[in-house]
């Protein structure tokens, strides 16, 4: 689960992680009392407009704008709310639609009072699960050129692995500090910033933390000018109050119609819709669509438990991307029986009336002759196969 910048820096500053202060606004009005507000606290007429979404790049958008004075702060607030931003990693990158942009932040200005002795930093958490433990990585060229020094420089790229029984030990928070090229003050904030940030990592079950700018002010402080932080949903139940700030209007729609029938769906950009029970099936038919010469559209996993309507409402969601010109259902019948997955195929069909793309179904184990039978007699076309080869080779078939 994705947060925005404002929420994320909200959290990591509870663990004691300084942050560029900052406030929240949905409109005009909000955004003229939060630039009053920060002027005020700061002593500085300088702040800085920051669209929220879900993506990074802004600044190369338009979406990051530095404000003088309240006549520039109305200016580009009322040019960033509302609009259509696009970066590099907004869906379809700098060609595609955009993300709306609903929020903004209105912020401190962090590099004064001598913006030319402030140095910015790459710092963010993960977890590295070939080494199965976390990392943090950084480095001393921060920014939003971040991609292109790890892509053309990755010596300026360090990495510090922490033992996951140990934890994270002084040494590490100290040796990221040195080769960052810091001493005195600068040198312990910043050990004192990673150790915290660590802390926030674990704290809040986070898949990633990455603060980037992490910046050194003239006066040796380290703060966080930026924040991106993604939380394990498998940990969501033990912090309701973080399940809290999601903001579906960021999702895609087809995840959260998903979520509510108890789905798992990930949209991808491929041809070939799949159907699957388990995990380890979806991975192992999305390799057979590959294999087929087709492209997977997604990942979806019905469960264990799937019945008629379960099965429909999957269709649904599949059919909802344009993309799709086939769909291959492949179900194992262990838990689930096969022929309530038929019956479902065979329901949605008719319930939903024009399916006019084809649909492969391949389904083995428990009561697979009967649901065999149920698809073969149906009298719709849906092509089935007893074998995994065999729905490849019908893939291959449709798609060409």
């Amino acid at each position: 689960m994705n947060l925005h910048e404002y929420q994320a820096k909200e959290i990591i500053e509870k663990f004691g992680v300084p942050i560029q202060k900052g406030i929240m606004a949905e409109n005009l009005e909000d955004a003229v009392k939060a630039y009053e507000q920060i002027t005020a606290d700061s002593g500085n007429q300088v702040a800085i407009v920051k669209a929220q979404i879900h993506a990074g790049g802004r600044g190369k958008g338009g979406g990051v704008k530095l404000a003088k004075n309240l006549d520039e702060l109305k200016e580009h607030a009322g040019n960033i709310l509302g609009m259509m931003l696009k970066t590099p990693q907004t869906p379809g990158g700098l060609e595609g639609p955009g993300k709306l942009v609903s929020k903004i932040l209105v912020a401190e200005d962090a590099y004064a009072p001598d913006f030319d002795a402030c140095k910015e930093f790459y710092v963010s958490i993960l977890m590295d699960r070939e080494k199965q433990c976390n990392v943090i990585i950084y480095s001393t060229e921060g920014g939003m050129n971040i991609e292109e020094v790890a892509e053309h420089t990755p010596h300026l790229v360090h990495k510090e692995y922490i033992d996951p029984e140990l934890g994270m030990q002084g040494f590490q928070a100290r040796k990221v500090a040195f080769n960052l090229g810091l001493s005195g003050q600068a040198f312990k904030n910043m050990t004192k910033f990673i150790y915290k940030l660590y802390q926030a990592f674990l704290g809040v079950d986070a898949s990633l933390i990455e603060i980037n700018p992490t910046v050194k002010t003239g006066d040796d402080r380290i703060i966080a000018v930026d924040t991106k932080l993604s939380l394990d949903d498998n940990a969501l139940f033990r912090h309701k109050e973080l399940e809290a700030l999601r903001d579906e209007s960021e999702e895609d729609p087809a995840e959260v119609e998903a979520k509510q029938f108890g789905l798992n769906y990930v949209k991808l950009d491929g041809n070939v819709g799949c159907m699957v029970n388990g995990a380890g099936l979806a991975m192992a038919t999305m390799d057979i669509i590959k294999l087929s010469g087709g492209s997977p559209a997604n990942f979806l996993d019905v469960g264990g438990t799937a019945d008629a309507a379960r099965v429909e409402n999957a269709f649904k969601i599949i059919l909802k991307d344009p993309n799709v010109k086939a769909i291959l259902i492949n179900i194992f019948g262990g838990i689930v029986r096969c022929d309530r997955v038929a019956q479902g195929v065979v329901d949605a069909y008719k319930n939903m009336g024009n399916i006019n793309v084809p649909i492969i179904v391949r389904l083995q184990g428990t009561n697979a002759d009967i649901a065999k039978e149920l698809i073969d007699n149906s009298g719709l076309a849906v092509h089935s196969a007893v074998l995994l080869k065999e729905a490849a080779a019908k893939v291959k078939e449709v798609i060409q």
